[in-house]
């Protein structure tokens, strides 16, 4: 700046010296002064077009180039454009860290959407827009209680205690249970942070579940075993040898049903705890599918007619114990759900590279309401059936389990009165040879 004056201060010096002096000596001192009066005139237009230059810049778009000037104005225009590209160097710079949180925010697992103290939407992340059905573009700027109406977010929020978070449940997304929370910021300004708790309820109501489920089988055969033990040893010797002799075989029935519920129970347990599988070897199918079929005869007593067939003879990569463990469920399953005298076919083939191991039978069936919720633990379609039959209700959770560190598959065909059908397929890698 001080350089502009400078400048300023010399060209007033000059036009004095050079114009001023010599008119005044040779034409008078009006003429000197009339030169001096056009020369600061043509000076002062001459500022003036500059003047207009930059009004003209100021006013037009952001991106437009600074004007080019002489002079003072070379040095004052430089100076700005200086300026400018700094200013445009800062606002850049937030440009790019606005954006990295934006996109910080839309890759959190949470939902977040921010709004004023109107209550009017300002920004709204992907998840949010997941959570609560909304659209970032059109929703931008509505009420927030406009479009979540529920009873008791709205209440929620005219509170304004928010230390303690809401559970958010019957929401416009079905089957979506939330925990909302909404964190004051700035002035005036609010975020509510939405997290989908369904898979962790989900687990706490089967958690719950199993635990009154375990509970509830083992009292039956406890209070079985209970009462004719106390019967007996209270006055032993009123009984018959036949009375004690059978008193005493319901209680080894019992005992058996508890000891298979804790077997399958401890089995589930290590299968579920994520732990590693057992070794790996190459198991020669034909022997093991032969003895589950003798098994499977046994279970049945003759009150059925039970075949197997093995098309294509394999060798599996697999843990023998764990697959042992799934495929006799699955028979075993069947012989409890086939009426006496009905047919049961095991067989193994291996189709498009695929080991296919299936089990049908021509028992009571499946509604197809159940089949997706058969392999969950103690789900029984008919539960008075599955005590009689002796099942744990814990089986096809086991095979589930097993199949899936086998990278196997299970598939289940049925229709009520026409008989079921479990497939396991096995990946072409656990084929040895085929």
């Amino acid at each position: 700046m001080n350089t502009i004056w400078v400048r300023t201060a010399w060209l007033l010096l000059a036009i004095a010296g050079v114009v001023f002096a010599p008119l005044a000596s040779t034409y008078g001192m009006r003429w000197g002064l009339a030169a001096v009066v056009v020369c600061l005139l043509l000076m002062l237009a001459w500022h003036l077009v500059h003047l207009h230059l930059l009004m003209r810049w100021l006013e037009g778009p952001l991106d437009a180039p600074l004007p080019r000037g002489r002079g003072a104005w070379e040095i004052a225009l430089a100076k700005l454009h200086r300026r400018t590209r700094v200013r445009q160097g800062q606002q850049q710079a937030l440009a790019e860290t606005l954006e990295r949180f934006l996109r910080a925010f839309q890759a959190l697992p949470d939902g977040v959407i921010a709004f004023d103290r109107h209550q009017h939407i300002s920004w709204i992340n992907e998840r949010a827009e997941t959570h609560f059905a909304l659209s970032a573009q059109s929703d931008r700027g509505q009420a927030l209680t406009n479009l979540i109406r529920h009873p008791g977010f709205v209440s929620y929020l005219d509170a304004g205690r928010f230390s303690e978070p809401l559970i958010y449940r019957g929401g416009r997304v079905d089957g979506l249970t939330l925990m909302l929370q909404i964190i004051p910021y700035a002035e005036n300004q609010n975020l509510l942070v939405s997290r989908d708790i369904s898979q962790i309820e989900r687990i706490e109501t089967m958690r719950s579940d199993f635990i009154a489920n375990v509970s509830h089988e083992l009292k039956t055969p406890l209070t079985v075993v209970a009462g004719f033990s106390e019967m007996l040893a209270d006055d032993f010797e009123a009984y018959s040898a036949s009375e004690i002799k059978h008193y005493l075989a319901l209680i080894c029935e019992q005992n058996a049903r508890m000891q298979r519920l804790i077997e399958d129970l401890l089995t589930l347990s290590a299968l579920e705890s994520g732990g590693a599988a057992a070794s790996e070897e190459a198991l020669p199918l034909a022997p093991m599918l032969e003895s589950i079929v003798d098994e499977a005869r046994a279970l049945s007593a003759g009150k059925h007619e039970i075949a197997l067939k093995i098309e294509t003879p394999s060798v599996l990569l697999c843990c023998a114990n764990e697959l042992r463990s799934a495929f006799s469920n699955l028979a075993g399953n069947a012989v409890r759900y086939t009426p006496p005298g009905g047919r049961i076919n095991l067989a193994w083939r291996v189709v498009d590279g695929l080991g296919e191991f299936s089990v049908a039978d021509t028992g009571i069936g499946i509604a197809a309401q159940h089949l997706p919720r058969l392999t969950e633990r103690f789900y029984r379609v008919d539960r008075s059936r599955s005590r009689e039959t002796g099942g744990t209700g814990l089986g096809l959770a086991i095979v589930k389990h097993v199949l899936t560190r086998h990278h196997a598959t299970l598939e289940i065909e049925s229709e009520p009165g026409r008989g079921s059908r479990f497939i396991a397929r096995f990946p072409a890698r656990c084929l040895v040879k085929a």
